[in-house]
């Protein structure tokens, strides 16, 4: 889709935190997304919907370069991040990750303490000058992710002993750790029950005051509740962007209403 399709024209620059202007992502021969424009805000939850296999989760990894790590992956367009493009040569992928974190759609904490979880990215990064300096990180993080009432007494237990819901806000706490500026979550409740899901629902509302985030979900419940944009994919096409409420009760797009009522999908 071109930039006609934007409804974001008139959004202030100063609040653009990422721009995608016509993103191509091939596997392979498959062609997986298609000329994809988009303006995502700061401090905002913009969802991702659409049927699957539409693109969505694939041009998500684009915004932190995880399609690099495929090998049969070619991405082709322009991704600003407050105005830099994240696919210039000079990028370090590793340092671009720090700023853009990732929540996957199963918790996959990795086999160390619940500690050493989310201490992982400051000490890789350098980010603190003592051990005090990175319990404070490490506090604020699993505060933020809303679990440091239930860890604070077992930091030394395996992150895999925990529940799948506290797994997952473990790993938002991981991804926060590193003081992202922006936060891609990939379907985070796909595998939680509805008790987690609301819990995690309800911390994404709470990031978002600190976060820009970007959630793909299978769930256009969810969508309605967490997000305040949303993106409608299909056949690796944008179809439609604006904001969630118009969306789902006045979409401009038949193809939009097709999915929002069940036609397609």
């Amino acid at each position: 889709m071109n930039d006609m399709t934007l409804p974001e024209q008139n959004v202030d620059s100063q609040d653009i935190k990422i721009e995608a202007c016509n993103v191509q992502v091939h596997y392979g021969d498959t062609h997986a997304v298609k000329d994809v424009s988009v303006r995502i805000t700061d401090k905002t939850v913009t969802a991702f919907i659409g049927p699957s296999g539409c693109g969505k989760s694939t041009f998500l990894r684009c915004l932190n370069r995880m399609n690099d790590t495929i090998q049969t992956c070619r991405v082709k367009g322009e991704i600003l991040l407050d105005g830099e493009d994240i696919y210039d040569k000079r990028v370090d992928p590793v340092q671009l990750r720090a700023k853009v974190g990732m929540v996957f759609q199963k918790p996959n904490p990795f086999p160390k303490s619940i500690y050493d979880n989310v201490a992982y990215g400051p000490r890789i990064h350098g980010m603190f000058n003592s051990k005090s300096e990175l319990d404070d990180i490490v506090e604020k993080a699993l505060r933020r992710a809303a679990i440091w009432a239930e860890v604070k007494d077992r930091l030394a237990a395996p992150g895999t002993s925990l529940s799948g819901g506290q797994q997952q806000r473990l790993c938002i706490a991981r991804a926060v750790a590193t003081e992202p500026e922006v936060l891609l979550m990939d379907e985070p409740c796909s595998a939680l029950d509805p008790i987690a899901t609301a819990q995690v629902e309800e911390l994404i509302d709470e990031l978002r005051q600190r976060f820009s985030v970007v959630i793909v979900t299978h769930s256009m419940q969810q969508a309605a509740r967490v997000s305040q944009k949303t993106a409608f994919f299909h056949l690796g096409q944008l179809v439609e962007f604006g904001e969630t409420g118009q969306i789902f009760t006045n979409p401009e797009d038949p193809r939009t209403e097709s999915y929002i009522t069940g036609r397609i999908g």
